[in-house]
C-alpha cells in the first residue's frame, strides 16, 4: 500500500515535452545554421567525433531526471506493517441512481452529480462505518463491496454515470435485492441501505422489495433527487447540448421527482424519506440517524508505519546529473563499434 503525499507536483511532468520541443528546435537551428556554412560530408569530415546517438542520451538523461524530481517532490510513502485493528461502525450501501433521468437539470448542476455530492459529503462524516456503493438503473450493479476505504469509495463514486449501464429503466428492487448479499456479516446488528434516486421506478414492485429487506435486519433510508415540477431530459455530446429526449409522439419528455415511491420504500423498511435540495440539511439527519444506531464491533485491516521514499528518486536523480556530466557529444569506441545509427556506412561515403 501506498500513499502521495504532494501530488501536486505532477505538474513538474509537463517540462518533459517542452524539453524536447525546445530540443528538438534547437537541433533544426543548429543543422539549419551548419548547412549554410558547408554541406554534409564537409561537415562530416570537419567534425568526425560528433556523435549521433550521444545528444540523444543526454535528453533522455535529463527528461529522467526531471521525473525523478517530480516524484521526490511528491513523495510517495510505503505501508511497511500491516496491521488489524478494532472498530465499531454500522455497515452502510448506497445505491445511486443512473438511470438518464438522472441527468435531469432541475437541481443544478443535474441529479445525479447532486445525488455524488450528497454521497461525497456522507461518507466524508463517517467515522469507522464500513461503506459499499451499487449503481442500479435497468438492472443493478456492484461497484464497491463494503470496506473503509473511503478514498476508495469516493473515486468509485466520481467514475459513475448513466452510460455505465446498458439496461435503461428504474428498477429500484434490482438494487435492494443485491444489497442484501453485501451485508455478509451475520453478527451486525445494524443493516443500512441508502437509496438516492428521482423515485422513478418501473418495477412497481420496489415496495415489496423493501419488506423483505426489513425481514433480514437492513433499514433503508431513501433521499429525493430534483424538482417536483421536474425538467427536461438533455442530450449531450461533448458537453455541447443537441437535443431532449423525446417520447414515441416526438413530445419532449419531463422527468419528475416522486417522493412518493421514496416514501413508500423508506416506511416498509423502518427508515424514512429525506429531500435531498439541501446538502447540510441530508448530511446532518443521516449522521444523527447513524449516531442513533447501536455500533457493532468489526476487525479491520490496514496499513501502519508509511515510510517516506523521495530519498531514492532524489538519489537518482543526481546519480543520473552526475553521469551526465561524463556524457560527451563525442563518439566513443565501443559505441562506434556498434554502428546503432549507421554512422559507418555515412562516414565512408
Amino acid at each position: 500500500m501506498y500513499q502521495l503525499e504532494e501530488k501536486i507536483w505532477f505538474w513538474i511532468l509537463l517540462l518533459v515535452p517542452i524539453v524536447v520541443v525546445i530540443h528538438l528546435l534547437l537541433i533544426f537551428w543548429r543543422r539549419k545554421t551548419q548547412i549554410s556554412f558547408a554541406n554534409k560530408a564537409l561537415l562530416a569530415r570537419l567534425t568526425p567525433t560528433q556523435s549521433v546517438f550521444k545528444p540523444i542520451l543526454k535528453l533522455l538523461i535529463f527528461c529522467l531526471v526531471i521525473v525523478l524530481i517530480a516524484l521526490a517532490l511528491v513523495n510517495p510513502k510505503i505501508g511497511t506493517k500491516l496491521e488489524t485493528v478494532k472498530r465499531e461502525g454500522v455497515d452502510i450501501v448506497f445505491a445511486v441512481d443512473v438511470s438518464k433521468s438522472m441527468l435531469a437539470e432541475d437541481i443544478a448542476p443535474n441529479r445525479l452529480e447532486k445525488a455524488k455530492q450528497l454521497v461525497t459529503q456522507i461518507i466524508n462524516n463517517l467515522a469507522s462505518d464500513r461503506v459499499g456503493i451499487i449503481a442500479y438503473a435497468g438492472k443493478a450493479f456492484p461497484q464497491l463491496p463494503i470496506t473503509t476505504d473511503y478514498a476508495s469509495a469516493k473515486m468509485f463514486l466520481q467514475n459513475m454515470n448513466t452510460e455505465m449501464l446498458s439496461s435503461q429503466g428504474t428498477a429500484i428492487n434490482e438494487a435492494i435485492e443485491l444489497a442484501k448479499g453485501y451485508f455478509d456479516d451475520e453478527n451486525q446488528t445494524n443493516r443500512v441501505l441508502i437509496i438516492i434516486s428521482d423515485g422513478e421506478d418501473h418495477s412497481e414492485i420496489a415496495a415489496n422489495e423493501a419488506e423483505s429487506a426489513a425481514q433480514e435486519g437492513i433499514k433503508i433510508f431513501t433521499i429525493g433527487v430534483g424538482e417536483l415540477r421536474g425538467g427536461p431530459i438533455p442530450i449531450r455530446r461533448n458537453g455541447i447540448l443537441l437535443n431532449y429526449k423525446k417520447d414515441s409522439d416526438g413530445e419532449t419528455v419531463v422527468t419528475k421527482l416522486n417522493p412518493e415511491t421514496l416514501r413508500s420504500i423508506a416506511n416498509e423498511a423502518n427508515g424514512t424519506y429525506i429531500d435531498g435540495a439541501n446538502t447540510t440539511q441530508v448530511v446532518e439527519e443521516i449522521r444523527e440517524i447513524l449516531n442513533k444506531m447501536d455500533k457493532t464491533e468489526f476487525e479491520a485491516k490496514q496499513f501502519a508505519d508509511f515510510k517516506d521514499q523521495f530519498q531514492w528518486f532524489l538519489a537518482l536523480a543526481f546519480a543520473l546529473l552526475f553521469m551526465d556530466v561524463f556524457v560527451l557529444e563525442r563518439k566513443t569506441a565501443w559505441l562506434k563499434k556498434l554502428n546503432l545509427f549507421n554512422e559507418k556506412r555515412r562516414d565512408d561515403e
